[in-house]
């Protein structure tokens, strides 16, 4: 099953402690790069995540972010260190008898001393849990998502292999008839010239030419890369880097068709197969 990269989700869960969401986006690279941005309190889970992305995707910069949104949580309370408030308040004392003051502190002053107030937080396993969940359902949601792109990828992919084969048939038709031009040519400028060339010469010079000029083998392998993309796009793992190798061998007999062409029409159609050769280059490189 042919994936894209590139990739989008986004899944979210409010409950009594909070909101919680995930967004996932991807773009392509060479490697697989998954990046966590979160607060710091999921951290602990996070290389069990990573394990988890590693598990479904095989390339691509992933970038994964975590927003939580708190509220309070059950069995969060607030409790006062009312040793910690006794050494404040003698403190207080002191400085106003020492000074004369008489105004009383503010509470919220009061409160933001360190160590007045002790916080106990409650158990963050169940918090912990539901992100790693809320996790699976975004890494669900995201290989859909690329699934679906993938199976547009491929569907390009597979009309400029017909697009190429009809070309390959195009090809071979005119270099036959360029061929036979080629010899009437010769023939025709020797009776021009006045020249009596011998059978066995003319026929040697014929099948020098041809094995020169010959592109048959070119063709042949252009038609197995073009079955071998089609075979790649029909198998359930990653096969981005091969199509990317198979892209370069069908350039690579594109450029010496061309170059081996004494016609324009045969150069044209190399030409465009170089073109649909490109196009699908370029696709490629968001296949995983």
């Amino acid at each position: 099953m042919t994936k894209s990269m590139t990739g989008y989700a986004r899944v979210e869960r409010a409950d009594e402690w909070g909101r919680i969401g995930w967004e996932l986006r991807a773009v392509n690279h060479r490697y697989l790069d998954v990046q966590f941005k979160m607060p710091e309190e999921f951290r602990i889970i996070e290389s069990e995540l990573r394990q988890l992305a590693g598990a479904r995707l095989s390339r691509g910069k992933v970038e994964c972010l975590l927003r939580y949104q708190r509220e309070s949580m059950p069995g969060e309370r607030i409790e006062l260190d009312y040793r910690r408030l006794a050494q404040l308040r003698q403190a207080l004392d002191t400085v106003n008898a020492e000074f004369g003051a008489t105004t009383a502190p503010e509470p919220m002053r009061v409160l933001s001393f360190p160590g007045v107030v002790r916080e106990e937080r409650p158990d963050l396993a169940p918090l912990l849990a539901q992100a790693r969940a809320l996790f699976v359902d975004a890494l669900d949601e995201f290989t859909a998502f690329r699934v679906s792109e993938g199976r547009r990828l491929a569907q390009f992919l597979l009309e400029r292999c017909e697009a190429l084969l009809v070309l390959v048939q195009q090809i071979r038709a005119r270099h036959g008839l360029v061929r036979d031009q080629w010899l009437a040519r010769l023939r025709a400028r020797c009776l021009e010239l006045g020249v009596e060339v011998e059978p066995q010469r003319l026929a040697q010079e014929v099948v020098l030419t041809a094995q020169r000029l010959d592109i048959e083998e070119e063709m042949s392998r252009l038609v197995s890369h073009i079955e071998e993309v089609r075979q790649a796009l029909a198998r359930e793992d990653a096969v981005g880097r091969k199509l990317d190798f198979l892209m370069q061998e069908l350039n690579r007999e594109a450029n010496t068709t061309a170059s081996k062409s004494q016609d324009a029409e045969m150069t044209r159609l190399a030409v465009e197969m170089k073109v649909i050769i490109e196009q699908m280059r370029e696709q490629v490189q968001n296949i995983e």
